[in-house]
């Protein structure tokens, strides 16, 4: 257990199980989550603990990504969130173990970008895959501008561009996701890859070091994404775009139900 309790860790004879534990805010990670979650990636993937990590979420999402509650009042803030979003795709891509996510529901934003850089993306049918930045003035960032192509080529355009929610069996066939089980066998079928796949530490770390994106290319898509959020803080959009997402919410919120 850390000392967050928003991210739960629990480890299960050889396997880490990080689990996002904010149901009632669909698992949002606040700034202090995310460099809890960086930090315990990087403390528990050494490969000295266990032979792999599961990152999940509870209840009926996976993360809804940023917590938006406040908007940015000044580009600082904006670059120290997107600072520790792109740390926890460093600290994933530095273990020396392999890492699942395990996608229990809906993964939003920067959460969504989160599990492209984890080794196996496994969902159950509630799994659903959503990017809503562009329509809201928000950059994408975790090094997704490089990950994001790499995973599912031209898809990425319409993912991004469209914002459009991609639901389990979609994200399947264009391979957001690697596999689909039962919410009930979700986190025994992790633990089974796990195992599986580092059956010999010594050479699954050297396997992973070879297989994963380089480091210069996932720092260059960083700088990328700054620039780009530095560029849209300035010309008005991101403040905007949040706003009007608050401003929809709280309509939303306000309209009273009507039957059919």
């Amino acid at each position: 257990m850390t000392d967050n309790d928003h991210l739960n860790v629990q480890i299960d004879h050889d396997v880490a199980v990080l689990t996002l534990n904010r149901p009632e805010k669909l698992n949002a990670m606040d700034a202090l989550t995310r460099v809890e979650l960086a930090q315990t990636i990087r403390r528990i993937g050494a490969g000295e603990l266990v032979r792999g990590i599961v990152l999940t979420g509870t209840g009926r999402a996976f993360s809804s990504g940023e917590d938006l509650q406040t908007v940015p009042s000044s580009y600082d803030e904006v670059r120290e969130a997107f600072a520790s979003f792109h740390d926890i795709t460093r600290a994933i891509l530095e273990t020396k173990v392999p890492v699942v996510a395990a996608v229990n529901g809906i993964a939003v934003g920067g959460a969504s970008e989160v599990t492209l850089s984890c080794d196996f993306r496994i969902g159950t049918p509630n799994a659903e895959y959503y990017q809503p930045e562009n329509h809201r003035g928000i950059i994408i960032s975790n090094a997704s501008s490089f990950l994001m192509g790499r995973l599912v080529r031209n898809h990425a355009m319409r993912i991004i561009l469209g914002s459009e929610r991609i639901n389990a069996d979609e994200a399947l066939r264009i391979g957001l996701l690697d596999e689909i089980v039962g919410p009930e066998a979700l986190l025994d079928r992790a633990g089974e890859v796990l195992r599986q796949w580092n059956s010999d530490p010594r050479t699954t770390a050297l396997h992973l070091d070879l297989l994963r994106p380089r480091p210069e290319d996932i720092e260059a898509a960083f700088t990328r994404e700054d620039n780009a959020a530095r560029e849209s803080w300035e010309s008005g959009a991101f403040t905007e775009g949040i706003k009007r997402f608050w401003t929809s919410k709280k309509a939303a919120s306000t309209t009273p139900a009507t039957s059919n």
